[in-house]
């Protein structure tokens, strides 16, 4: 095998008019104005988490924060929706605040985003929606999206009732998806982003791997027990309510593991264990034993902290090696 191949030349990456094919997805309570904006000068597409703020000025605030972070440059926000429409859903007014703003991208997740993308299509803002299933990303295609979000069974997160690997994942959108498509879960290293890339992806989605970034703002407790956590240090919780969530194990996990072991399925009984609050208070304190953290399998690949931007050129790294292997050498932009 000869030849070049400049891996950082998708479909996904002249979407998003970014460097890389490659998107540092919302982080409740983390992805912020700083986070994201180092993101975006590390040449991915990033995502401010729209949930992280009580109301709408305060994310309107944070989104003013990141335009002046990046002088004005294109970055996203993050829109997770809940699975059914109930009292309280803020969707409405978010998708109203990101066309107002004219936000260049959204990443929404959660229920069908149809009723959402031609008004933000209209507004200038391309559509990212992400699912755990191929079924839901054709219906997400059909609705129009620019892109999708195929995450496996590996994700930090919701990887949905029926988790399926990274690597089936890819190689079924392959065959049934005509618009870009990213793979995530357990991305965390260059090589990884060559197969999927191979695989007919035309970018992935990151999460876990920038968790240990100094951008992210969480104590560092807590980003040294990812950095020594294993593969094996995350589990799922929250089956037992159909919203199965990939978690770092952890003293909260132990106890909601066990009540669902005992037969307790009721949300408003877990809800005291896993509300949103506690976990925001793990990062801030540093005590990673209590709350439902999210982390995805790929925490055991990480080495040390350091600033986004050179995390992000060890995976620039690895991926030129892993074409090297092959006999591809990569055109570096």
């Amino acid at each position: 095998m000869t030849g070049t191949v400049d891996w950082r030349d998708t479909p996904l990456s002249r979407l998003l008019g970014s460097r890389l094919p490659i998107m540092a997805t919302g982080l409740q309570w983390l992805a912020n104005a700083e986070y994201v904006a180092a993101a975006v000068n590390s040449g991915m597409m990033g995502f401010i988490t729209a949930a992280s703020f009580v109301d709408a000025s305060e994310l309107r605030d944070e989104i003013q924060r990141c335009r002046e972070l990046l002088s004005g440059r294109a970055f996203g926000v993050n829109v997770s929706m809940l699975p059914k429409l109930l009292p309280g859903d803020r969707t409405e007014a978010t998708m109203t605040l990101i066309m107002d703003e004219r936000i260049g991208f959204v990443e929404t997740s959660g229920r069908d985003p149809s009723p959402y993308v031609a008004a933000l299509q209209a507004s200038g803002c391309r559509v990212v929606h992400k699912v755990p299933q191929l079924r839901h990303a054709l219906t997400a295609e059909a609705a129009g999206v620019d892109a999708v979000i195929l995450v496996g069974a590996e994700c930090g997160g919701h990887p949905g009732e029926s988790p399926v690997g990274s690597l089936v994942q890819g190689a079924l959108a392959a065959r049934a998806l005509t618009i870009p498509f990213a793979i995530g879960g357990g991305i965390a290293t260059g090589g990884q982003v060559v197969a999927a890339l191979a695989m007919g992806a035309a970018g992935v989605a990151i999460g876990t791997r920038f968790l240990v970034a100094d951008e992210i703002p969480a104590h560092a407790q807590y980003k040294q027990r990812l950095i020594e956590a294993q593969a094996g240090d995350t589990t799922l919780i929250l089956s037992s309510v159909r919203n199965s969530m990939r978690v770092l194990r952890n003293d909260t996990t132990a106890r909601v593991q066990m009540l669902e072991g005992d037969g307790v399925n009721d949300i408003q009984q877990l809800l005291p264990h896993v509300r949103g609050t506690l976990g925001k208070a793990a990062y801030e304190s540093g005590d990673w034993r209590q709350g439902a953290l999210s982390a995805g399998q790929g925490v055991g690949l990480m080495r040390c902290t350091a600033p986004l931007v050179e995390i992000v050129a060890e995976l620039e790294y690895e991926a030129d090696a892993a074409l090297a292997r092959l006999g591809c050498g990569s055109a570096a932009v």
